[in-house]
Formats: C-alpha cells, sequence, structure tokens
C-alpha cells in the first residue's frame, strides 16, 4: 500500500511539474483516441463487404456498393494513421522539453544544495538521477501514456461496437479475458517494488564505478582490485535480482495477454459457428468478431508493456523529485548589504558549529580576532576543526552559533556570492576541468590578460614547463596531457594569484609538490600575501614559520596562539607537534 501511494504522489508530482504542457499533451491524446476509435470502424465495414459478397454469390456481386465502402475504409484508416502521427510527434517534441526542463532545474538544484549534502551523497548516485532516471521517465512519457489512452480507447470502443454486433459472443470474449485483469493486477502490484529496488541498485552501481575510476591509481596501489570487485559483485548481484523479478513478473504478462487473446479468438469461432448454423448471425458478423476479439485482446498485453515501462518511470521519478525536494541553502535574494572589497580584519566571535543532525559540536565557543594582513596559520591533528573553520568562514557551512565578521560585518548579512568573491582559495584536491590551460587560469574571472597569465604562472615556476607543451597556453588538459600532481596544485595556485582577492585561504596548498618546488610557491604566496589577510592550514608545520598568528585548535576550541618563536618557548602543544615532525623526519 505504502509503495502504491507514493507511485502515486510521484506522478502527481509529474503532472503538476508538466502542468504548462498539459493542454498539449491532452491535445496528443485526443489524437491517440480518434484514431483509434476510427481504426475501430473497420472491422463493421469489413462485416458489410462480407455480406455483400455472400449475398451477392446467387445473384451477382454488388462491386460498386464493396467499392464505396472499401474507399471509405482507405478513407478512414489514413485518418487514423495522420492522428496517430501526430500524437507520436507532438509527444515526443513535449517529452524532450520535459527532459530537458528536469536536467535544467536539477542542474540548478546542484547549486543551492549545502555542500554538506555532497558531503553524504555519493557523485555518481546524483550523476544517474541526472542521467539514467530522467532519461526512463521521458522513454515511459514518449512511448508508454500514449500506448496506455490508445490501448484502453481500443479496448472500450472494441467493447461497445462489439455489444453493438451481437450480445452473446460479446460475452463470450469478455469472460475468456476476465481472468487477465486479475492476474495483470496482482503482477503490477507486486513488481513495482522491485522497479524501485532496480533504480536504486542502478544509482548505488554509478556511484561505485564513479568512485573506483577517480580512485584507481590507490586501488592498484594498495591491490584493492579484489575488495573493489567483491563490493561491485554485491551491488551488481543486488541490481540482476531486483531487475530479473521486476522484468519477470512484468514480461509474464505479454504471453498470459496473447493466451488469452487466442481463448476469445476459439471462443468466438465456436459460438459464432453455432450461432450462425442457426441464423442468428451472418457470416460477416464472425469475420468482424474475430477482429473485434484482437483489438479486444491486444490493449491487455499493451498495457501490460507500458505498465512496466511506467513503474519504472514511477521508481525514477521518485528519485528526481526526492532530490529536487531536499533542502536548500537560504535564500538571499532580500540581502542588501554588500563588501566590494575588504581590509582583511577578521572577528571570530564564540563561533559554534556542529553537523546536520548531530548534536557533537565540532567547534566550540572559537573566539579570535585578526588584524588586516596578518598570515594566520591554522594547526592541529586530524579532527581539530581545521578545515572545518574556514569552512564557515567563506560560508560553505552555517554556522551553529556565534557570528563570524568581517570588516565589522557579520557575514550571515552577506550573501554567500559576496563572500566568496573576498576570497581565492586553494585547495588540498586540485580541481581542473577539460579545457585549454588558459581557461583553467582565468576560470569564471574577467579582464585577464596574457601577460599576467604569464606572470602567475612564473611566480609558481610552471610558466617554462607550459610553453615546452605543443599548445603552450591553449593546451588542452585532458587524459592525453600527463600533468603530475605538484603541477596541478600549481596551476590551482595560480589561479588563485590571478584572482587577486582581498583575502586568502590556502588549504595545504602545497601538499603535493616537492621540497625545491615548495620553497618556489613560498616565495610566490608570500608575495601574494604582502597587504592581504591570509589563512594557511598546514600540517607541515616547517611551511608557516613566518605566520604572524599561529592558532593551535584541537578538539574545535583553540588551545595555544601566538607567533612561532612564542609557542616553542611554551614547550607545550605547539612544541611537541614541532618537535614529533622533525623527529619522523630524522
Amino acid at each position: 500500500m505504502k509503495t502504491k501511494t507514493k507511485g502515486q504522489n510521484t506522478w502527481s508530482k509529474l503532472l503538476r511539474y508538466c502542468r504548462k504542457y498539459v493542454p498539449v499533451i491532452v491535445i496528443a491524446l485526443i489524437c491517440a483516441a480518434a484514431g483509434t476509435v476510427l481504426t475501430l470502424l473497420g472491422p463493421d465495414m469489413l462485416s458489410e463487404i462480407t455480406d455483400k459478397i455472400t449475398a451477392g454469390l446467387a445473384g451477382g456481386i454488388d462491386m460498386d456498393g464493396i467499392a464505396a465502402i472499401g474507399i471509405t475504409l482507405v478513407v478512414i484508416y489514413a485518418i487514423s494513421a495522420v492522428l496517430s502521427l501526430s500524437q507520436g510527434l507532438i509527444m515526443s517534441n513535449i517529452t524532450q522539453k520535459v527532459s530537458k526542463k528536469l536536467r535544467t532545474d536539477l542542474a540548478h538544484k546542484m547549486n543551492r544544495l549545502p555542500i554538506s549534502y555532497y558531503n553524504k551523497s555519493a557523485t555518481g548516485d546524483i550523476l544517474s538521477r541526472v542521467t539514467n532516471d530522467v532519461d526512463t521517465i521521458g522513454q515511459a512519457m514518449n512511448q508508454s501514456i500514449g500506448t496506455v489512452v490508445t490501448a484502453v480507447a481500443m479496448f472500450i470502443g472494441s467493447i461497445i461496437m462489439m455489444l453493438r454486433t451481437n450480445v452473446i459472443m460479446t460475452l463470450t470474449a469478455i469472460v475468456a479475458t476476465i481472468i487477465g485483469f486479475g492476474l495483470m493486477a496482482v503482477i503490477m502490484k507486486k513488481s513495482q517494488k522491485y522497479f524501485a529496488s532496480q533504480q536504486e541498485y542502478l544509482g548505488k552501481i554509478n556511484g561505485h564505478v564513479e568512485e573506483v575510476y577517480t580512485g584507481h591509481n590507490v586501488v592498484k596501489a594498495y591491490n584493492g582490485e579484489a575488495q573493489m570487485r567483491t563490493t561491485f559483485q554485491e551491488l551488481n548481484q543486488g541490481l540482476k535480482n531486483s531487475a530479473f523479478k521486476a522484468q519477470f513478473l512484468s514480461g509474464l504478462m505479454p504471453p498470459l495477454m496473447g493466451f488469452i487473446g487466442n481463448l476469445g479468438f476459439v471462443a468466438v469461432c465456436v459460438v459464432g459457428a453455432v450461432l450462425a448454423l442457426d441464423g442468428t448471425i451472418s457470416f460477416g458478423v464472425i469475420v468482424a468478431f474475430i477482429m473485434y476479439v484482437r483489438y479486444f485482446t491486444q490493449p491487455l498485453s499493451q498495457i501490460a508493456q507500458a505498465a512496466q515501462n511506467l513503474q519504472s518511470a514511477s521508481a525514477a521519478g521518485g528519485r528526481v523529485f526526492e532530490f529536487l525536494e531536499e533542502a536548500e541553502m537560504e535564500d538571499e535574494s532580500r540581502k542588501e548589504n554588500t563588501l566590494a572589497t575588504a581590509v582583511g580584519k577578521v572577528k571570530f566571535d564564540q563561533v559554534k558549529f556542529a553537523y546536520e543532525n548531530s548534536e557533537n559540536l565540532v567547534i566550540k565557543n572559537f573566539s579570535t580576532e585578526v588584524k588586516p594582513g596578518q598570515k594566520v596559520a591554522i594547526v592541529g591533528p586530524t579532527g581539530a576543526g581545521k578545515t572545518t573553520l574556514v569552512n564557515l568562514l567563506i560560508r560553505f557551512n552555517e554556522l551553529t552559533g556565534g557570528e563570524i565578521y568581517i570588516d565589522d560585518t557579520p557575514i550571515s548579512s552577506l550573501t554567500r556570492e559576496n563572500i566568496h568573491d573576498l576570497f581565492c582559495m586553494v585547495l588540498q584536491d586540485t580541481w581542473l576541468f577539460e579545457g585549454s590551460i588558459k581557461e583553467n587560469l582565468i576560470y569564471n574571472q574577467q579582464n585577464i590578460t596574457d601577460e599576467k597569465l604569464e606572470e602567475a604562472c612564473k611566480a609558481v615556476g610552471l610558466h617554462r614547463f607550459i610553453q615546452s607543451l605543443t599548445d603552450g597556453y591553449d593546451t588542452v588538459l585532458n587524459d592525453k596531457v600527463n600533468l603530475s600532481a605538484g603541477q596541478k596544485q600549481q596551476l590551482t595556485i595560480a589561479r588563485a594569484m590571478l584572482k587577486d582577492a582581498p583575502m586568502l585561504i590556502l588549504d595545504e596548498a602545497t601538499s603535493s609538490v616537492d621540497t625545491r618546488t615548495e620553497l618556489l610557491i613560498q616565495q610566490a604566496m608570500d608575495q601574494l600575501m604582502e597587504g592581504r589577510t591570509s589563512f594557511v592550514i598546514a600540517h607541515r608545520l616547517s611551511t608557516i614559520k613566518n605566520a604572524d598568528v599561529i592558532l593551535v585548535l584541537k578538539d574545535g576550541d583553540i588551545l595555544e596562539s601566538g607567533s612561532h618563536t612564542e609557542l616553542l618557548a611554551k614547550n607545550g602543544f605547539y612544541a611537541e607537534l614541532y618537535n614529533s615532525q622533525f623527529e619522523q623526519a630524522s
């Protein structure tokens, strides 16, 4: 019952989503129904032709009458074909528009979801919703909805025409097919849960494959192929089982309907022969009924096939609308406060943060003040809250309590876009897209000259390497261009330098480069940091000796703060961390 209700809710949501196109869809369905009704006039006319031929065997066949009926029949079938073609063209057009709108809305939704959603969701599963699930909905709309309308019109129309022709033979055909409805209803009810499971497993497999492919070097380095293969086989087996049950149950319906249709033919022929011998009906009625029985039973098979596609679409639609209905970030269109630039004064005032649905605070009553132009290093053991702290500063995550101020302005009063404009950021994980080196460097920035581009690359020690490439700065980054992890990091640092924002966030910015390159980048970063407030997260404490302030975090709060020399003199937790690194190095 729960699955049925969920499916009904999905279709009601899809209907509301397509309300703009409902009038056109109705026109298409009317065309489908009208074409079907015209088709149903055929057997009655064939019955007339048969009776004229039978009557003419004794005294001459009325060829003019037969020709007139035949021409009328051709015209009717031609109009029916045009109406069916019109329905197909309209539904194909509407389907593509709805699919495009769904993909567009899903893409926009991705930009409105908080970072926390992506932290708990598999990338492959999200991709599956945008691709596989939307395609499944589109196919069902294009193929199955029209089929259902046509089949229902054919089914009801054939019953009406049969009743007009002969009641006894109509009852014979109906009795032979009643059992089909019952079996079809039972099978549809059983198979719905398997269609939902099939879509769910498809998303999980996509997520697993994407995850393993992006980390295939690590998988191979740790000889984890067998473990990954085991996980994949479990997911693949789950998909196979659910898909088999769904397809098997739905696949039972067409042959079942075929058997019932054949049974109907036999029943009509036997009963028709008896009635014809008694003189109750003419031979033409039997010919008409043979066609009507086909029209009567064929829709059951079509409905069965359409039901299978609609069940898949219902499961896919549930996943798509589940994504579209996820809680979004706060709407900030009402906010009018803006900072065109920033001096760089930052204040953390009793900041608290806990992840969604968690009562455990990751950041606990964190308070500190950063003066304009200071280089602030944030250090501490893994899980201390270093990255979380800068994520709060740039509003990738929202505060649970307290406030952060930039130039005495609370960041909660500023839009996220405004805050992002005030920072340039280099993350531990590099991100480059398939485009030229130049496009990657000036990503979403205006008025970047070639001179500035080369200057930034020279600063990070990358200019000579880029010039050695065949197309230089126009070289497209793809699988054919092998960049080391360090070179990728250098590119992202150059990108941050080109943004030239008043404040910097560096999260393990030199974690992937060798010592010589690190020294070169440190010199460039020191030059870039002049006059700018900078927040540097570093595990290698040797890289932040020249920081103005070092904040030592532990368990979400400041344990110590001061310069490198001051903290070493205290001989506390920082000194312990610093000395331990040199002991490990030695």
